[in-house]
Formats: structure tokens, C-alpha cells, sequence
């Protein structure tokens, strides 16, 4: 299968022959990636996260397939924006930090993620949407899930007049027993 990969140039738009499948590559970042039409569905490459922010009304830009495909497609976890950029940059995703963090925040709006503060100087973004609650491992610097239903809370105050319950998290902090405190 052959795609076009366009390539916008001063005098408008040129281009170029690929032999990869699946997507049509634009070097603008913020120009729509649309499928190659010819593509068969569980062959094209980003498929999973295409649908994900056409399905929340995001335009897929290239940054937000890139960043999304390494968000999503390797099943739950916890990932700080700093960890993200040096992932996409060891993966050769060319994207600057501020627009890691503005899609980390995009994709949070949109109910694709979920922040997980754990003090004022570190925020995660989790992928997994389930009511669950972490363990925050101080000495590795990670979190890790406990299934909703592994922590129950009794005696939660009242809700202020004209506010609702959106969820309660719990966060338990850890420290390593064969680490020195």
C-alpha cells in the first residue's frame, strides 16, 4: 500500500511517495491526520488513539496521536509530564515540554485521563478511569492502583451547599522496607 505524506512548502503544498501504511503524515503539528482510505481498520497505526479524540471532539494533530499512542496503547498507568517528554523524545516524537503539558491537560479535560496530585511539586496523569484509589511508593517516586473497592471511607463530611460529590481518592503513602529513612 502506497500513502501520500504531504509536505507544506512556501508555495503551497508539495508531495512525496512513503511505502508506510496507514496515515497520511503532515509536518504540520497542527493539521489534522486523516487515515489512508485504502487502509484496512486493524492495520493502520494510531487507530485506537485516532478514534479515542475524534470520539471526545479533539482534532487529532500529529502531537496528540504521538503523545496519545504512548499514553494508551500500552494499557493503565501513571505518567508525569516530564516522563512523557523524554519518553517521546527517546521515541523520536519531536514535541516541546509546554505542549506535553497542554495536551496532558487537553486530554484531561476531555475525559481522557485523570490527575492525580500527589503534593503541590507532583502531578500524574492516570489512564486508568476506573474508581480506584494508589499506593504512592515515596521512595520510587511511583503510584500504583488499588481496586475502588480495596479502600472504603466512612464519616466524609458534608457536601457545601450547592456542591456536588464528584469522587473521593485516596492516596497511601509507602515507604520501602529495606530502604533507610
Amino acid at each position: 500500500m502506497e500513502v501520500v505524506v504531504i509536505i507544506p512548502n512556501k508555495s503551497g503544498i508539495s508531495s512525496c511517495r512513503s511505502k508506510r501504511q496507514g496515515l497520511i503524515a503532515m509536518t504540520n503539528p497542527d493539521t489534522e491526520l486523516q487515515p489512508a482510505p485504502d487502509a484496512p481498520a486493524g492495520d493502520r497505526p494510531y487507530a485506537q488513539t485516532l478514534q479515542a479524540l475524534r470520539d471526545k471532539g479533539l482534532r487529532p494533530t500529529r502531537q496528540r496521536l504521538a503523545l496519545g499512542r504512548l499514553l494508551f496503547d500500552g494499557g493503565d498507568r501513571h505518567v508525569t509530564a516530564e516522563a512523557l517528554h523524554a519518553e517521546a523524545s527517546k521515541g523520536g516524537v519531536r514535541v516541546s515540554l509546554a505542549t506535553v503539558y497542554n495536551t496532558l491537560h487537553q486530554f484531561t479535560d476531555a475525559g481522557l485521563l485523570r490527575q492525580v496530585v500527589v503534593d503541590g511539586g507532583c502531578t500524574y496523569f492516570d489512564t486508568n478511569l476506573t474508581d480506584h484509589h494508589h499506593f504512592y511508593h515515596v521512595d520510587e517516586v511511583r503510584l500504583q492502583d488499588i481496586p475502588g473497592d480495596g479502600i472504603t471511607v466512612q464519616g466524609l463530611p458534608q457536601v457545601p451547599e450547592g456542591s456536588s460529590l464528584e469522587r473521593v481518592e485516596v492516596i497511601v503513602r509507602v515507604h520501602s522496607d529495606t530502604k533507610d529513612r
